[in-house]
């Protein structure tokens, strides 16, 4: 059985956050200067741009909570972070809001010593991932999403050779939608992603994935832009996919069939059926990119059910009655 989850589109970045612009270019800087990765750096900027639109929209409250409009980052209080978490745990995951919460309360400590204002998140706690099931895609799930690439049109050869490379590799988001050309090697089906923290790994994929990138690649080379280094590229002569522009291509296609898919499902899918067919974890955790077993037992968890479901049906529990 599939499990649905919270998280469908991506929360969109407001596009007007008035007064409460003026500390984020300041704060990205901060971050700039300590160091911080593009991608990090990006992150924590989104997500204190999100909840700055949210703190400017009236009708964003949590379910019977009353919220009150905020347009100056000094007036904002420990109920607004907390109203807030409620609003994004009733709308996406647990660990999405948990990734919030601690963007949250970095920008704040930042702003609590910049401005010298007491912190609203200093007696904060993040909230608690409930631990889930982990969504996967069903065999007929997965093949519906490829049978809705059928065609050769550029955006059906080239969508289905990025959905075929999701479920076959498990690869990220940004590890796939920042391929390169020079990255793939069809000949022995093997790819050179860059992972968190810019650790590099080879991964491989199947056959039929093989096939269709080399489908794909074809179309490409009437791109106007097929000089690019860059693997995906847009429809209609267009600049090459952003990781958003990838993650919109999923979303869309699986909101067509009724299926709410989003990237890293595919990644759910991969390592719980390597888990299920009896992969070795350390394979697993090498093919992932994981330092940490702590994923291991995560996935681990939906695999050893899966199984535990299947041999229901070959123990007569009760004994012919």
């Amino acid at each position: 059985m599939s499990v649905q989850t919270k998280v469908r589109f991506v929360q969109p970045l407001p596009a007007n956050i008035g007064r409460l612009q003026a500390l984020i270019n300041p704060y990205a800087l901060s971050l700039r200067a300590s160091g911080k990765a593009d991608k990090t750096l990006r992150t924590y900027r989104d997500a204190v741009t999100k909840f700055a639109g949210w703190l400017l929209d009236s009708g964003a409250s949590a379910e019977e909570v009353v919220k009150v409009v905020r347009d100056d980052w000094a007036d904002v209080e420990k109920t607004d972070i907390e109203h807030y978490m409620i609003w994004l745990m009733e709308r996406y995951s647990d660990g999405y809001a948990n990734n919030q919460y601690r963007a949250l309360q970095q920008f704040f400590k930042w702003h609590s010593d910049e401005e010298e204002l007491p912190n609203p998140m200093a007696k904060l706690s993040p909230p608690k991932p409930g631990e889930r099931v982990v969504p996967v895609l069903e065999v007929d799930q997965l093949g519906m999403l490829i049978k809705d690439c059928d065609g050769k049109s550029f955006d059906a050869r080239r969508d289905v050779a990025i959905i075929r490379f999701f479920a076959s590799t498990g690869a990220r988001l940004a590890e796939v939608a920042n391929l390169d050309i020079n990255d793939v090697d069809l000949t022995t089906r093997t790819a050179r992603v860059i992972g968190k923290g810019d650790r590099e790994r080879i991964v491989k994929f199947d056959h039929k994935c093989a096939q269709a990138i080399d489908r794909y690649l074809r179309v490409r080379a009437r791109h106007k832009l097929a000089d690019s280094p860059k693997l995906w590229l847009g429809v209609r002569n267009r600049e090459p996919m952003t990781p958003d522009g990838v993650y919109q291509m999923i979303a869309r296609r699986g909101g067509r069939l009724g299926i709410p898919v989003h990237p890293h499902m595919f990644r759910h899918t991969f390592s719980h059926r390597w888990l299920d067919a009896g992969g070795a974890e350390g394979d697993l955790m090498e093919i992932n990119g994981w330092t940490s077993p702590q994923m291991i037992r995560h996935y681990g968890r939906s695999a050893r059910g899966a199984r535990a479901r299947r041999a229901y049906d070959r123990v007569d529990v009760m004994g012919g009655v």
